[in-house]
């Protein structure tokens, strides 16, 4: 019986581990980035253009609601940026406390995000849980941040790094 105990849950531990389909969950603190730079003048064109779905959950320790403006951008080690200017929306009840949003954005098609920065200006303040975008020919990634982000400054993750040293091995 023991022998049955084990095997069930080392059989799960290795569906669970081996599951290529999961979100990957970005632990690492979000920093501001002061260099950050915006590549507002890549072109858009229908072959070069994908679909990614965005879901923002703001914190339950957030505001009760922000009027603040909200930007994202995300993007992949080779270059390949992501921009939404203004996610933020006060009439639709956007970035209410303990919700959840989903939009879906257009822009380059990337390989695997690995960074994501968010942007708030205003005075009301905002906290995001988490962050995860859904790419085509991407797996999922979540960015957990639960902190307040500052005003008038990019701030979140940049795990590039990791994947460009992938490739570099790979490349061997």
């Amino acid at each position: 019986m023991l022998r049955a105990v084990n095997f069930l849950i080392f059989f799960a531990l290795v569906a669970t581990c081996s599951d290529g389909s999961r979100s990957r969950i970005i632990p690492r603190p979000a920093q501001p980035l002061l260099s950050f730079k915006i590549n507002a003048t890549q072109p858009l064109n229908q072959r070069s253009t994908c679909s990614f779905t965005v879901s923002i959950r703001t914190s339950c320790s957030s505001v009760r609601y922000t009027r603040d403006r909200i930007s994202l951008s995300f993007g992949d080690a080779y270059g390949n940026q992501v921009y939404a200017p203004r996610l933020d929306d006060p009439r639709s009840r956007t970035f209410e406390r303990c919700s959840t949003d989903t939009f879906e954005i257009y822009g380059p098609c990337t390989y695997q995000i690995c960074y994501l920065y968010l942007y708030r200006r205003g005075r009301d303040g905002w906290r995001p849980y988490d962050v995860t975008v859904y790419g085509y020919n991407t797996r999922p990634v979540t960015f957990y941040y639960d902190v307040f982000i500052p005003s008038e400054v990019w701030y979140g993750f940049n795990n590039c790094y990791y994947y460009s040293a992938a490739a570099d091995k790979s490349a061997m």
